[in-house]
């Protein structure tokens, strides 16, 4: 009897679903990836602080069949229809339902410096990060983006990776992916 199994590729698999059932359309942003879908039309539109996220799909080496739409969805979760992107007196930035209200993570603004297309981006970012450690010398997992002194965690080796990985960018240092 012959061997009828076939051979599936998972990454492949998930890639052609997100591409296939991952976008949707906004009025104001046209069309942008989901944070999460039910594949029937339902769509959680946002992003979390947190990596994988959307804002580090071309740093994790997603490559977007759409680049329009993964334009669209970079304006969109850097932006106040994000429900999780706050801005204040001391920063701009995403959150996450896992931290208090308004809580700008450390790890996001890296992210948004790390996959910034102009190394102006990079520097303006690395400038605010330094500016946002309440103090400590350190990064954190979040801080009120009104009073950087109001943080979560106050020694968080995964943000401080991020920044040091971001200020090695800005020096030339790509990691290749």
């Amino acid at each position: 009897m012959k061997n009828l199994s076939v051979k599936i590729n998972p990454k492949q698999e998930i890639y052609e679903g997100t591409e296939a059932y991952g976008i949707t359309k906004t009025e104001e942003f046209g069309e942008i990836y989901a944070y999460e879908t039910d594949g029937f039309g339902q769509y959680n539109l946002m992003d979390d602080a947190n990596v994988p996220s959307l804002l580090s799909m071309e740093y994790l080496g997603y490559n977007a069949k759409n680049e329009e739409a993964a334009e669209n969805t970079r304006r969109f979760i850097l932006s106040e229809a994000n429900p999780y992107y706050y801005e204040g007196n001391k920063a701009a930035g995403i959150g996450s339902p896992h931290t208090p209200a308004k809580y700008i993570w450390h790890i996001a603004m890296a992210m948004e410096g790390l996959t910034a297309k102009s190394k102006e981006k990079k520097l303006e970012i690395l400038h605010k990060l330094a500016e946002t450690d309440g103090g400590t010398g350190l990064m954190h997992e979040s801080f009120h983006a009104d009073d950087d002194t109001n943080y979560t965690r106050e020694w968080f080796s995964w943000s401080n990776a991020m920044f040091s990985e971001l200020v090695l960018d800005y020096c030339g240092y790509q990691i290749k992916r």
